[in-house]
């Protein structure tokens, strides 16, 4: 890997915290936002004149392997055992999953003699699209409360975390997967090394595991530093992704890029032995882009966190303009990414009034770190105010058609990443 350090911060003389995959030291800073708490521990009224705990939010770089992580401060069973999210409250993202079922489906040939088995399956939300096509799935899912929602469904679902323990446990009782898939978990694994050994065991011979995950160079490009959190302890690129599953016999054939979550990959890998299908020249053609955008060189992710510090200082500049005139400003959506923006940035309710949500769970909860109520959507348009600041922006477009009402009074949006951006009630984009 190239050395050229830039503005990167170096870690010092400290003992450094080791590379969760390769183990390597991480010597190198991508950006530091600070310490911030769990960003999906919502907080009940009794809540809130106790002691809440806050975690550093230091994003490393690997030297040797281009992994781009956080160090694990907390377990996962901590923080997914008993979690608020549940997949079905998006439309745009059930409409996601029922296209990739309908194209997986057709693509590898899946039918009732097939097993689906997803990573990660939280409600059900895509297992269901499976089930109603006569395909048997199984789901794995940490949250137990999330998970009984599936199973009341009728989706047959093993509560635990998913690794290599759960993975021989599910082939000595007959369980083999055509096709593993995994939505926006790999990010959640502290044990990258375990998880993906767990998925070469529970894989079929022939068959395909595909998984999704934000772009890094997403995340770089578009400024999306909200997408980082306690609960994401790793980032990836195709690059590091590739080095990864190569390490435990399983090879990444093809690639295709996402516009879900700011924009994703989704990755195809397989059984490096079994070797049926080329390379597509996606997955070679991804590999040379990372490349050419210097995913081995450090000073790629030098600058990184200056850009982080402006869109801060321009996101408190606009609500502290709102202010001093008079108007107000109301969140939409209470996501992890959110909360990672409100605390960094230090916006509490003497900027933000409350936000709300469509999820019943967080109704009359409090973000955490920042104490904003979380109303039902309704609150709204009995208040009016000036301005919603949408923190969930990858549903920019589903959140603006949900509540163009606001129009009624003049209302407008504000979207923060990736830079501080007004649009009228109808989309159209007004000014900063």
């Amino acid at each position: 890997m190239t050395t050229t350090v830039g503005s990167m911060t170096h870690a010092g003389a400290v003992t450094l915290p080791s590379c969760r995959f390769c183990g390597a030291a991480l010597e190198f800073t991508m950006v530091d936002l600070g310490k911030s708490p769990l960003c999906q521990t919502m907080l009940t009224r009794e809540q809130l004149n106790q002691m809440e705990p806050f975690y550093p939010l230091h994003v490393y770089v690997c030297g040797e392997c281009s992994l781009v992580q956080l160090e694990e401060y907390v377990a996962p069973s901590d923080i997914f055992s008993d979690y608020p999210y549940f997949s079905s409250y998006s439309d745009s993202w059930l409409d996601h999953a029922r296209r990739y079922v309908d194209a997986m489906t057709a693509r590898f040939g899946l039918d009732d003699r097939s097993r689906v088995v997803e990573l990660a399956s939280n409600d059900g939300y895509l297992l269901q699209y499976f089930v109603a096509n006569g395909i048997p799935v199984l789901g794995v899912e940490p949250a137990a409360n999330v998970a009984a929602v599936a199973q009341d469904r009728g989706i047959p679902t093993v509560v635990d975390f998913f690794g290599e323990e759960v993975a021989n446990r599910l082939v000595a009782e007959g369980v083999r997967a055509d096709l593993v898939c995994g939505n926006n978990v790999l990010a959640q694994v502290p044990d990258l090394n375990d998880f993906v050994a767990g998925i070469r065991t529970l894989l079929a011979p022939g068959g395909v595991v595909t998984i999704e995950f934000p772009h890094l160079f997403q995340l770089i490009t578009h400024n999306q530093f909200d997408t980082i959190y306690h609960e994401h302890f790793s980032y990836f690129s195709f690059t590091a992704a590739q080095r990864i599953f190569a390490a435990h016999g399983l090879e990444l054939w093809d690639v295709e890029e996402l516009p879900t979550h700011g924009g994703s990959l989704r990755i195809y890998g397989r059984h490096a032995a079994d070797g049926a299908t080329a390379v597509t020249p996606a997955a070679t053609e991804m590999l040379e882009r990372e490349q050419r955008l210097g995913v081995d060189d450090l000073a790629t992710y030098a600058d990184f966190g200056e850009n982080v510090a402006a869109t801060k200082r321009r996101l408190l500049g606009f609500l502290i303009a709102a202010k001093d005139a008079g108007e107000t400003v109301v969140g939409y959506g209470a996501p992890g990414k959110g909360n990672t923006l409100l605390n960094y940035c230090g916006i509490r309710t003497d900027l933000m009034a409350y936000t709300v949500d469509r999820s019943p769970a967080k109704y009359g909860k409090f973000l955490p770190g920042t104490h904003i109520p979380v109303h039902q959507p309704d609150e709204i348009f009995r208040t009016r105010p000036d301005y919603v600041l949408i923190l969930p922006w990858n549903l920019r477009d589903e959140i603006m058609a949900q509540m163009a009402g606001i129009g009624e009074w003049g209302g407008r949006f504000v979207v923060p990443i990736p830079e501080v951006t007004v649009f009228d009630a109808a989309g159209r984009e007004v000014g900063p």
